[in-house]
């Protein structure tokens, strides 16, 4: 089956030379979440604009369903709900009639009810005759969100949808995910929250000056990159290791209390079972120990920070 969304050579520079997007190649399959990683400036909502149709490329190729984003933007538009960072709503509509003509904006025959399904599933159903201009900042947020379903989209951008909100809106925002991936909706989203990719996405992309660094299966990228460590609080403070531990990734900590060991996390228990008994074998002991494991902030931050 072919992707839902295909990026070919995409670039993208603007009148004053700058580069915001260079030789982007990327494919999203039907149905997954995928999560785009990257500082600010990185060129994240760049590429989002573009594959929406609200920007156009310098160069390259992007196809929705198989159809041009350039040539063909009327079929792609209406397979797209797009939730942008910016708070740009009608100060003084209501949020019923506010998120009802963004359907009709697609294209789409009015539905009251399922207008009512995507309010009350934002917890928004309570303000459906309030006027944009009477709700908080994290209101016209979940109207945002509201605005990107209201035409029953295929495909959804979420670009930082909870940057500045609350908790709750946060918690409501990836019940609605959950539900759109269950029912088939692909889901591209930019967010600077590394542990809600972490916890919501099928592949992470990280994304840096203008190159897509990499994509990849979340639980594959963090097998590959990310490092599980062995940390021992030890009995007895040692002023140095013995040298039969050198280059084993054993470190010693500066005050000589606790010993810091990173190991391969497919031969876990054997190389684990292994070093205590050397230590024991070399009279060193420990009071406690316990294991951690890089997140996706450790590896997003070693990715950025190798490609400066």
């Amino acid at each position: 089956m072919a992707p839902i969304i295909s990026v070919q050579n995409l670039t993208k520079t603007y009148a004053n030379g700058f580069e915001a997007l260079k030789g982007i190649n990327l494919t999203v399959e039907k149905g997954e979440i995928l999560a785009l990683l990257g500082p600010n400036g990185a060129g994240k909502t760049t590429l989002i604009s573009i594959i929406c149709g609200i920007a156009n490329p310098s160069g390259g190729q992007v196809l929705v369903a198989g159809h041009d984003v350039v040539k063909d933007f009327r079929a792609t538009r209406s397979m797209i709900g797009l939730v942008p960072q910016e708070l740009t709503t009608d100060q003084f509509e209501t949020v019923f009639n506010t998120v009802s003509f963004s359907r009709g904006l697609h294209g789409k025959k009015a539905d009251p009810a399922h207008i009512e399904k995507v309010l009350r599933a934002l917890s928004l159903w309570d303000k459906k005759d309030n006027m944009l201009r009477q709700l908080s900042g994290g209101m016209k947020r979940r109207v945002l969100i509201a605005k990107a379903l209201s035409h029953e989209p295929d495909i959804l951008f979420l670009d930082e949808p909870t940057a500045g909100v609350d908790v709750t809106l946060r918690k409501d925002m990836w019940n609605v995910v959950e539900q759109l991936r269950a029912s088939g909706v692909t889901i591209i989203l930019t967010t600077h929250y590394i542990e809600e990719a972490e916890e919501i996405a099928d592949r992470v992309g990280v994304i840096n000056g203008g190159q897509l660094l990499l994509v990849e299966d979340k639980a594959a990228l963090m097998a590959k990159l990310g490092r599980k460590q062995l940390i021992l609080d030890l009995t007895e403070p040692l002023e140095r290791l013995p040298d039969c531990f050198a280059g084993n990734g054993l470190t010693l900590e500066a005050d000589g209390c606790r010993l810091t060991y990173e190991f391969d996390a497919d031969n876990e228990q054997e190389s684990i079972a292994t070093l205590l008994t050397r230590l024991g074998e070399n009279n060193i002991h420990f009071k406690d120990l316990s294991t951690r494991q890089s997140s996706l902030a450790d590896i997003f931050v070693a990715l950025v920070g190798a490609a400066k």
